[in-house]
């Protein structure tokens, strides 16, 4: 059985090659943000500003995960972007 994404239903009405583009677009945001994250982590000056950027982070970092996952179950090459 081939495995579902929520995100599956949004990619009904394009087409591949737009899909393609948008799930690097995601991943490209993603990882943008992952960067400002660890950013404001290594500024940040109180417990609960440290506690907020540790699960920022960790958000982040699965929801990269989960796009990487889908990107190469598309068949797209991720490793191109780093």
């Amino acid at each position: 059985m081939e495995e579902k994404f929520l995100t599956d239903k949004f990619f009904i009405e394009m087409t591949e090659e737009e899909e393609k583009k948008e799930i690097l677009r995601n991943i490209i945001n993603t990882r943008a943000q992952l960067t400002s994250a660890n950013r404001n982590f290594e500024f940040a000056n109180t417990n609960d500003l440290i506690d907020y950027y540790i699960y920022k982070i960790k958000a982040i970092q699965s929801r990269l995960d989960s796009l990487i996952k889908l990107a190469k179950v598309r068949g797209i090459e991720v490793e191109k972007l780093a």
